[in-house]
Protein backbone atom coordinates (compact mmCIF):
# COMPACT_ATOMS: atom_id res chain seq x y z
CA UNK A 1 0.00 0.00 0.00
CA UNK A 2 1.28 3.45 -0.88
CA UNK A 3 2.36 5.68 1.95
CA UNK A 4 2.86 9.45 2.03
CA UNK A 5 6.27 9.10 3.70
CA UNK A 6 8.24 6.35 1.98
CA UNK A 7 10.68 4.83 4.48
CA UNK A 8 13.79 3.99 2.47
CA UNK A 9 16.22 1.31 3.54
CA UNK A 10 19.76 2.06 2.36
CA UNK A 11 21.71 -1.14 1.72
CA UNK A 12 25.39 -0.24 1.65
CA UNK A 13 26.58 2.94 3.35
CA UNK A 14 29.49 3.77 1.07
CA UNK A 15 29.96 6.91 -1.01
CA UNK A 16 26.61 6.63 -2.83
CA UNK A 17 24.62 5.35 0.11
CA UNK A 18 26.12 8.02 2.34
CA UNK A 19 25.17 10.72 -0.17
CA UNK A 20 21.56 9.53 -0.26
CA UNK A 21 21.46 9.39 3.54
CA UNK A 22 22.66 13.00 3.68
CA UNK A 23 20.03 14.19 1.20
CA UNK A 24 17.27 12.42 3.13
CA UNK A 25 18.42 13.53 6.56
CA UNK A 26 18.53 17.14 5.35
CA UNK A 27 14.94 16.88 4.14
CA UNK A 28 15.80 17.43 0.49
CA UNK A 29 13.56 14.62 -0.80
CA UNK A 30 9.81 15.20 -0.39
CA UNK A 31 7.80 12.26 0.97
CA UNK A 32 10.86 10.12 1.72
CA UNK A 33 12.76 9.42 4.93
CA UNK A 34 15.48 7.00 6.02
CA UNK A 35 13.84 3.88 7.44
CA UNK A 36 17.00 1.92 8.22
CA UNK A 37 20.56 1.26 7.08
CA UNK A 38 22.33 -2.03 6.37
CA UNK A 39 26.04 -2.59 5.87
CA UNK A 40 28.31 -5.57 6.50
CA UNK A 41 30.79 -3.15 8.09
CA UNK A 42 29.88 -2.90 11.77
CA UNK A 43 31.73 0.41 12.05
CA UNK A 44 28.95 2.03 9.99
CA UNK A 45 26.58 1.57 12.93
CA UNK A 46 27.77 4.85 14.43
CA UNK A 47 26.60 6.76 11.37
CA UNK A 48 23.16 5.15 11.59
CA UNK A 49 22.91 5.97 15.29
CA UNK A 50 23.83 9.57 14.55
CA UNK A 51 20.96 9.67 12.05
CA UNK A 52 18.65 8.04 14.59
CA UNK A 53 17.74 5.03 12.43
CA UNK A 54 18.04 1.26 12.95
CA UNK A 55 21.19 -0.47 11.69
CA UNK A 56 21.60 -4.02 10.39
CA UNK A 57 24.63 -6.00 9.23
CA UNK A 58 22.37 -8.34 7.23
CA UNK A 59 20.33 -6.81 4.41
CA UNK A 60 17.70 -9.53 4.74
CA UNK A 61 17.09 -8.54 8.35
CA UNK A 62 16.55 -4.95 7.22
CA UNK A 63 14.05 -6.06 4.58
CA UNK A 64 12.13 -8.18 7.08
CA UNK A 65 12.32 -5.64 9.92
CA UNK A 66 9.15 -3.68 9.18
CA UNK A 67 11.26 -0.51 9.28
CA UNK A 68 11.21 0.12 5.52
CA UNK A 69 8.76 0.41 2.63
CA UNK A 70 11.47 0.46 -0.05
CA UNK A 71 15.18 -0.21 -0.45
CA UNK A 72 18.01 1.15 -2.58
CA UNK A 73 20.98 -1.13 -3.31
CA UNK A 74 24.26 0.81 -3.16
CA UNK A 75 26.50 -2.26 -3.21
CA UNK A 76 28.88 -4.01 -5.66
CA UNK A 77 27.23 -4.64 -9.03
CA UNK A 78 26.88 -8.41 -8.80
CA UNK A 79 24.73 -8.05 -5.68
CA UNK A 80 22.05 -5.81 -7.21
CA UNK A 81 19.90 -8.65 -8.65
CA UNK A 82 20.23 -10.88 -5.58
CA UNK A 83 19.16 -8.13 -3.20
CA UNK A 84 16.50 -6.80 -5.55
CA UNK A 85 14.91 -10.23 -5.97
CA UNK A 86 14.86 -10.82 -2.22
CA UNK A 87 13.27 -7.44 -1.54
CA UNK A 88 10.58 -7.84 -4.20
CA UNK A 89 9.73 -11.36 -3.05
CA UNK A 90 9.24 -9.98 0.46
CA UNK A 91 6.89 -7.18 -0.55
CA UNK A 92 9.36 -4.28 -0.57
CA UNK A 93 9.55 -1.62 -3.30
CA UNK A 94 12.97 -1.78 -4.93
CA UNK A 95 15.29 0.83 -6.44
CA UNK A 96 18.51 -0.73 -7.70
CA UNK A 97 21.65 1.21 -8.46
CA UNK A 98 23.07 0.97 -11.96
CA UNK A 99 23.69 -1.46 -13.48
CA UNK A 100 20.72 -3.73 -12.73
CA UNK A 101 23.14 -6.61 -13.17
CA UNK A 102 26.55 -7.38 -14.62
CA UNK A 103 25.20 -9.78 -17.24
CA UNK A 104 21.84 -10.08 -19.01
CA UNK A 105 20.86 -13.46 -17.59
CA UNK A 106 21.23 -12.07 -14.08
CA UNK A 107 19.41 -8.84 -14.93
CA UNK A 108 16.56 -10.69 -16.63
CA UNK A 109 15.98 -12.84 -13.53
CA UNK A 110 15.48 -9.68 -11.47
CA UNK A 111 13.20 -8.11 -14.08
CA UNK A 112 11.12 -11.30 -14.33
CA UNK A 113 10.58 -11.34 -10.57
CA UNK A 114 9.56 -7.67 -10.65
CA UNK A 115 7.00 -8.47 -13.36
CA UNK A 116 5.42 -10.97 -10.98
CA UNK A 117 4.87 -8.16 -8.46
CA UNK A 118 3.14 -5.33 -10.33
CA UNK A 119 1.92 -3.96 -7.01
CA UNK A 120 5.53 -3.00 -6.19
CA UNK A 121 7.55 -0.15 -7.70
CA UNK A 122 10.75 -1.36 -9.36
CA UNK A 123 13.16 1.32 -10.55
CA UNK A 124 16.78 1.75 -11.57
CA UNK A 125 18.92 4.69 -10.44
CA UNK A 126 19.54 6.33 -13.81
CA UNK A 127 19.98 9.84 -12.45
CA UNK A 128 21.01 11.27 -15.83
CA UNK A 129 17.45 10.76 -17.09
CA UNK A 130 16.41 13.53 -14.69
CA UNK A 131 18.77 16.01 -16.35
CA UNK A 132 16.42 18.62 -17.92
CA UNK A 133 18.68 18.74 -20.98
CA UNK A 134 18.25 15.06 -21.77
CA UNK A 135 14.55 15.11 -20.90
CA UNK A 136 14.06 17.93 -23.42
CA UNK A 137 16.10 16.08 -26.08
CA UNK A 138 14.08 12.92 -25.49
CA UNK A 139 10.85 14.87 -26.12
CA UNK A 140 12.33 16.51 -29.23
CA UNK A 141 13.53 13.25 -30.77
CA UNK A 142 10.33 11.41 -29.91
CA UNK A 143 8.30 14.16 -31.60
CA UNK A 144 9.88 13.30 -34.95
CA UNK A 145 10.65 16.95 -35.70
CA UNK A 146 14.26 16.17 -36.67
CA UNK A 147 13.36 13.08 -38.69
CA UNK A 148 15.06 9.69 -38.73
CA UNK A 149 18.43 8.98 -37.12
CA UNK A 150 21.46 8.87 -39.42
CA UNK A 151 24.44 8.73 -37.08
CA UNK A 152 25.28 9.35 -33.46
CA UNK A 153 28.56 9.45 -31.56
CA UNK A 154 29.45 9.84 -27.90
CA UNK A 155 32.93 10.51 -26.60
CA UNK A 156 32.80 10.33 -22.80
CA UNK A 157 36.24 10.32 -21.18
CA UNK A 158 35.87 12.84 -18.36
CA UNK A 159 36.10 10.36 -15.49
CA UNK A 160 39.83 10.11 -14.98
CA UNK A 161 40.69 7.41 -12.45
CA UNK A 162 44.28 7.31 -11.13
CA UNK A 163 45.75 4.00 -9.97
CA UNK A 164 44.96 4.47 -6.23
CA UNK A 165 41.25 4.55 -7.12
CA UNK A 166 41.46 0.93 -8.19
CA UNK A 167 43.37 -0.01 -5.05
CA UNK A 168 40.59 1.16 -2.70
CA UNK A 169 38.80 -2.18 -2.70
CA UNK A 170 40.01 -5.67 -3.58
CA UNK A 171 36.92 -6.31 -5.73
CA UNK A 172 37.34 -3.14 -7.76
CA UNK A 173 38.33 -3.63 -11.43
CA UNK A 174 38.14 -7.43 -11.29
CA UNK A 175 36.08 -9.82 -13.40
CA UNK A 176 34.83 -11.79 -10.43
CA UNK A 177 34.25 -8.93 -8.03
CA UNK A 178 33.04 -6.07 -10.23
CA UNK A 179 32.41 -7.72 -13.58
CA UNK A 180 34.40 -5.29 -15.68
CA UNK A 181 35.83 -1.81 -15.81
CA UNK A 182 34.61 1.46 -17.31
CA UNK A 183 31.62 -0.17 -19.05
CA UNK A 184 30.06 -1.48 -15.83
CA UNK A 185 31.30 1.20 -13.46
CA UNK A 186 31.39 4.63 -15.08
CA UNK A 187 29.56 4.31 -18.43
CA UNK A 188 26.15 2.71 -17.60
CA UNK A 189 24.43 6.11 -17.43
CA UNK A 190 25.63 7.06 -20.91
CA UNK A 191 24.81 3.64 -22.36
CA UNK A 192 21.29 4.04 -20.97
CA UNK A 193 20.86 7.59 -22.25
CA UNK A 194 22.24 6.74 -25.69
CA UNK A 195 19.61 4.04 -26.23
CA UNK A 196 16.88 6.03 -24.47
CA UNK A 197 17.42 8.86 -26.96
CA UNK A 198 18.42 7.04 -30.15
CA UNK A 199 16.91 3.57 -29.84
CA UNK A 200 18.37 0.14 -29.15
CA UNK A 201 21.14 -0.88 -31.60
CA UNK A 202 20.91 -4.15 -33.51
CA UNK A 203 24.59 -5.13 -33.42
CA UNK A 204 28.02 -3.95 -32.29
CA UNK A 205 31.69 -4.35 -33.14
CA UNK A 206 33.99 -3.26 -30.32
CA UNK A 207 37.67 -2.95 -29.49
CA UNK A 208 38.42 -2.91 -25.76
CA UNK A 209 41.81 -2.27 -24.18
CA UNK A 210 42.31 -4.32 -21.00
CA UNK A 211 44.78 -2.81 -18.54
CA UNK A 212 45.96 -0.39 -21.23
CA UNK A 213 47.17 2.46 -19.01
CA UNK A 214 46.21 1.08 -15.58
CA UNK A 215 47.45 -1.94 -13.67
CA UNK A 216 44.10 -3.75 -13.86
CA UNK A 217 42.77 -6.83 -15.68
CA UNK A 218 39.57 -5.19 -16.95
CA UNK A 219 39.05 -2.52 -19.61
CA UNK A 220 40.15 1.09 -19.20
CA UNK A 221 39.35 2.08 -22.82
CA UNK A 222 36.48 1.22 -25.18
CA UNK A 223 35.86 1.96 -28.86
CA UNK A 224 32.62 0.59 -30.30
CA UNK A 225 30.67 0.87 -33.55
CA UNK A 226 26.95 0.04 -33.46
CA UNK A 227 24.35 -0.59 -36.17
CA UNK A 228 20.84 0.77 -35.52
CA UNK A 229 19.44 -0.66 -38.76
CA UNK A 230 18.15 1.18 -41.85
CA UNK A 231 21.66 2.53 -42.43
CA UNK A 232 21.91 4.39 -39.12
CA UNK A 233 25.13 3.87 -37.18
CA UNK A 234 26.77 5.06 -33.99
CA UNK A 235 30.14 5.16 -32.26
CA UNK A 236 30.89 5.12 -28.55
CA UNK A 237 34.27 5.88 -27.01
CA UNK A 238 35.12 5.94 -23.33
CA UNK A 239 38.14 5.58 -21.05
CA UNK A 240 39.39 6.26 -17.53
CA UNK A 241 42.92 7.42 -18.37
CA UNK A 242 42.23 10.80 -20.05
CA UNK A 243 43.13 13.45 -17.46
CA UNK A 244 41.76 16.24 -19.68
CA UNK A 245 38.54 14.46 -20.58
CA UNK A 246 35.73 15.05 -23.07
CA UNK A 247 31.96 14.67 -22.89
CA UNK A 248 30.44 15.25 -26.34
CA UNK A 249 27.30 13.68 -27.80
CA UNK A 250 26.27 14.21 -31.42
CA UNK A 251 23.01 13.03 -32.99
CA UNK A 252 22.57 13.59 -36.74
CA UNK A 253 19.07 13.20 -38.16
CA UNK A 254 17.47 13.79 -41.58
CA UNK A 255 16.25 17.27 -40.64
CA UNK A 256 18.79 18.48 -38.12
CA UNK A 257 21.56 17.84 -35.66
CA UNK A 258 22.02 17.86 -31.89
CA UNK A 259 25.37 18.51 -30.21
CA UNK A 260 25.72 18.23 -26.42
CA UNK A 261 28.87 19.32 -24.60
CA UNK A 262 29.61 18.40 -20.98
CA UNK A 263 26.00 17.23 -20.52
CA UNK A 264 25.04 20.84 -19.87
CA UNK A 265 25.24 22.78 -23.15
CA UNK A 266 23.23 21.89 -26.24
CA UNK A 267 23.19 23.18 -29.81
CA UNK A 268 20.21 22.18 -31.94
CA UNK A 269 20.35 22.84 -35.68
CA UNK A 270 17.03 22.57 -37.55
CA UNK A 271 17.01 22.36 -41.37
CA UNK A 272 14.24 24.10 -43.34
CA UNK A 273 13.62 20.75 -45.06
CA UNK A 274 15.17 17.31 -44.88
CA UNK A 275 18.79 17.21 -46.05
CA UNK A 276 18.22 14.79 -48.93
CA UNK A 277 15.48 16.97 -50.45
CA UNK A 278 17.71 20.01 -49.97
CA UNK A 279 20.54 18.19 -51.75
CA UNK A 280 18.38 17.15 -54.71
CA UNK A 281 16.86 20.60 -55.18
CA UNK A 282 20.08 22.62 -54.99
CA UNK A 283 20.95 24.24 -58.32
CA UNK A 284 24.41 24.64 -59.86
CA UNK A 285 24.75 28.27 -58.82
CA UNK A 286 24.05 27.34 -55.19
CA UNK A 287 26.75 24.68 -55.43
CA UNK A 288 29.21 27.29 -56.73
CA UNK A 289 28.33 29.55 -53.80
CA UNK A 290 28.88 26.62 -51.46
CA UNK A 291 32.43 26.10 -52.73
CA UNK A 292 33.18 29.84 -52.66
CA UNK A 293 31.95 30.06 -49.08
CA UNK A 294 29.16 32.42 -50.15
CA UNK A 295 26.14 30.22 -49.39
CA UNK A 296 23.83 31.81 -46.85
CA UNK A 297 23.35 28.99 -44.35
CA UNK A 298 20.76 31.03 -42.47
CA UNK A 299 18.41 30.36 -45.36
CA UNK A 300 18.90 26.61 -44.91
CA UNK A 301 18.85 26.18 -41.15
CA UNK A 302 18.28 27.73 -37.76
CA UNK A 303 20.48 27.23 -34.72
CA UNK A 304 19.37 27.16 -31.09
CA UNK A 305 21.81 27.02 -28.17
CA UNK A 306 21.07 26.59 -24.49
CA UNK A 307 23.18 26.20 -21.36
CA UNK A 308 21.34 24.17 -18.72
CA UNK A 309 24.04 24.50 -16.09
CA UNK A 310 24.50 21.90 -13.37
CA UNK A 311 23.63 21.56 -9.68
CA UNK A 312 25.61 18.90 -7.84
CA UNK A 313 23.43 16.17 -6.40
CA UNK A 314 20.18 17.54 -7.79
CA UNK A 315 19.80 14.70 -10.29
CA UNK A 316 20.12 12.09 -7.52
CA UNK A 317 17.60 13.98 -5.42
CA UNK A 318 15.21 14.05 -8.37
CA UNK A 319 15.47 10.27 -8.84
CA UNK A 320 14.55 9.76 -5.17
CA UNK A 321 11.72 12.29 -5.39
CA UNK A 322 10.31 10.69 -8.52
CA UNK A 323 10.63 7.24 -6.97
CA UNK A 324 8.74 8.29 -3.83
CA UNK A 325 6.02 9.80 -6.02
CA UNK A 326 5.81 6.58 -8.06
CA UNK A 327 5.45 4.50 -4.89
CA UNK A 328 2.64 6.84 -3.86
CA UNK A 329 1.02 6.48 -7.28
CA UNK A 330 1.21 10.16 -8.21
CA UNK A 331 3.85 9.92 -10.98
CA UNK A 332 5.20 7.47 -13.53
CA UNK A 333 8.74 6.23 -13.02
CA UNK A 334 11.25 8.10 -15.15
CA UNK A 335 13.53 5.03 -15.14
CA UNK A 336 11.56 1.76 -14.75
CA UNK A 337 13.76 -1.13 -13.64
CA UNK A 338 13.01 -3.10 -16.79
CA UNK A 339 14.81 -0.46 -18.87
CA UNK A 340 18.06 -1.39 -17.15
CA UNK A 341 18.63 -4.52 -19.22
CA UNK A 342 19.25 -2.53 -22.42
CA UNK A 343 22.48 -0.98 -21.17
CA UNK A 344 23.62 -4.28 -19.64
CA UNK A 345 23.03 -6.07 -22.95
CA UNK A 346 24.91 -3.42 -24.93
CA UNK A 347 27.88 -3.52 -22.54
CA UNK A 348 27.91 -7.33 -22.57
CA UNK A 349 27.79 -7.32 -26.37
CA UNK A 350 30.77 -4.95 -26.47
CA UNK A 351 32.72 -7.31 -24.21
CA UNK A 352 31.78 -10.37 -26.27
CA UNK A 353 32.68 -8.62 -29.53
CA UNK A 354 36.10 -7.67 -28.16
CA UNK A 355 36.74 -11.15 -26.75
CA UNK A 356 35.72 -12.93 -29.96
CA UNK A 357 37.02 -10.30 -32.37
CA UNK A 358 33.82 -10.06 -34.41
CA UNK A 359 30.53 -8.20 -34.76
CA UNK A 360 27.94 -9.37 -32.22
CA UNK A 361 24.16 -9.27 -32.44
CA UNK A 362 22.33 -7.30 -29.77
CA UNK A 363 18.88 -8.27 -31.00
CA UNK A 364 19.71 -11.96 -30.59
CA UNK A 365 22.43 -11.67 -27.99
CA UNK A 366 24.14 -14.93 -27.08
CA UNK A 367 24.21 -14.53 -23.30
CA UNK A 368 25.53 -18.07 -22.76
CA UNK A 369 28.63 -17.34 -24.86
CA UNK A 370 29.15 -14.13 -22.93
CA UNK A 371 28.86 -15.95 -19.59
CA UNK A 372 31.28 -18.65 -20.77
CA UNK A 373 33.87 -16.02 -21.72
CA UNK A 374 33.34 -14.09 -18.48
CA UNK A 375 33.85 -17.22 -16.40
CA UNK A 376 37.12 -17.97 -18.23
CA UNK A 377 38.42 -14.67 -16.92
CA UNK A 378 37.06 -15.21 -13.42
CA UNK A 379 38.81 -18.59 -13.28
CA UNK A 380 42.06 -17.00 -14.47
CA UNK A 381 41.87 -14.50 -11.58
CA UNK A 382 41.61 -17.38 -9.14
CA UNK A 383 39.83 -15.34 -6.45
CA UNK A 384 36.09 -15.54 -7.07
CA UNK A 385 33.54 -18.22 -7.86
CA UNK A 386 32.26 -18.47 -11.41
CA UNK A 387 28.81 -17.15 -12.33
CA UNK A 388 25.76 -18.99 -13.62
Amino acid sequence: MATDQVRLGIIGLGAEGGMYATFLSEGKVPNMTIGAIADIDESKRAAAEKLGVPFYTDYQELINSGDVDAVVTTVPHYLHPEMGIYALEHGIHTLVEKPVGVYTKQARELIDVAAQHPELTFGVFFNQRTNPLYKDLKALLDSGELGALRHTSWIITNWWRPQPYYAQSSWRATWGGEGGGVLVNQAPHQLDLWQWLCGVPKSVFAKLAFGFKRDIVVEDEVNALVDFGDGATGSFMTSTHDIVGTDRLEILCDKGKIVVDESSKVTITRLVEDEQTMSKNMDVEAVRKLFRGELDRDELMSVETKDYGSVWGQQHIEVLRNYAAAVNGTEELLAPGGDGIHGVRLADAMYLSAWLGKEVSIENFDEESYLEELNKRIVAEGTYETRS
